[in-house]
Formats: structure tokens, C-alpha cells, sequence
């Protein structure tokens, strides 16, 4: 099993499979444009105009599961997210994260890479790498900046 193996709720309510992104490098991210990590917009966007013509991608899943902190509906949050951040990577439906009706990606994400709380997310800006095979290989905490860990996503596009 791995990314490819899924498909998540578009913003439109559309389905789209992440087969779509096979080969390509992805950091997933659960995001929340009130959240105090926001500022990692910035980070996130850098990334993905820096690397995206190298085969690298952001997808933003937002998510309200912790304090209320996206509480808008998908079309108030993808505005938020472009007149606010500047956001241009991929942005889809919100989701849960955590418990009986976490999305099945990041069920798998969860498994795949275990964070300091095992396999639940501690919070939004979670943040996820998966290779150019669909694997899932490394979970960055919420604390850590986007820029942070370029050295990381630099390695897996080579």
C-alpha cells in the first residue's frame, strides 16, 4: 500500500486519485488558516515554487479537528488561503485527521509514520514526505518550520 493507492475529496466535491502525483515527491500537510502555525503557509509555498518543476508538490488538506480552527467552509478556506498566504499548491476538501472518521490517507500516513504521540496527530501542520514511490517516509511535527527540512525533500528529488 501507498499514496497512490487513495483518492481524496476535492474542493468541488470531485474525487481525485494521488495516482496523479505518482513519481512525483509530496509533502502532505493538515492545514488551518487560524491556527498559530499559519505562518508555515509561507514556507510551504517557497517549497513548492522552488522544487515543483523538479517533480515536487504540496497537497494542503485543512482541518478543524483541533480548537475550531478551520471552521469555514472549503471555498472561504481556499480564498483564505490564496488572498492571505498566496497559496497555488493543491488544496482539497477539509477532513479529520483523527479518530472513526479520519480520512483513509492519512489513516495510512498515521501508520506508516509514527509521530511522539504514536500513531495520532498532535496537531494541524503535520506534515508528511512521501517518496517518488508513494511511501510514506518521514513525519515532521507541527513546531517544524517547512524550511527546516529542505535539505530532506533536495535528497529525494535526486
Amino acid at each position: 500500500m501507498n499514496m497512490y493507492d487513495f483518492s481524496v475529496k476535492t474542493m468541488d466535491g470531485g474525487q481525485q486519485s494521488l495516482a496523479d502525483y505518482r513519481g512525483q515527491v509530496v509533502l502532505i500537510v493538515n492545514t488551518a488558516t487560524k491556527c498559530g502555525f499559519a505562518p508555515q503557509f509561507d514556507g510551504l509555498q517557497k517549497l513548492y515554487e522552488t522544487y515543483k518543476e523538479q517533480g515536487f508538490t504540496v497537497l494542503g488538506f485543512p482541518c478543524n479537528q483541533f480548537q475550531n480552527q478551520e471552521p469555514g467552509s472549503d471555498s472561504e478556506v481556499q480564498e483564505a488561503c490564496r488572498i492571505n498566504f498566496g497559496v497555488t499548491f493543491p488544496l482539497f476538501a477539509k477532513i479529520h485527521v483523527n479518530g472513526p472518521d479520519a480520512d483513509p490517507l492519512f489513516d495510512y500516513l498515521k501508520k506508516s509514520t509514527r509521530g511522539l504521540m504514536g500513531s495520532a496527530i498532535k496537531w494541524n501542520f503535520t506534515k508528511f514526505l512521501v517518496n517518488r514511490n508513494g511511501e510514506a517516509v518521514k513525519r515532521f511535527s507541527p513546531m517544524t518550520a517547512p524550511l527546516k527540512f529542505e535539505d530532506r525533500i533536495v535528497s529525494l528529488l535526486k
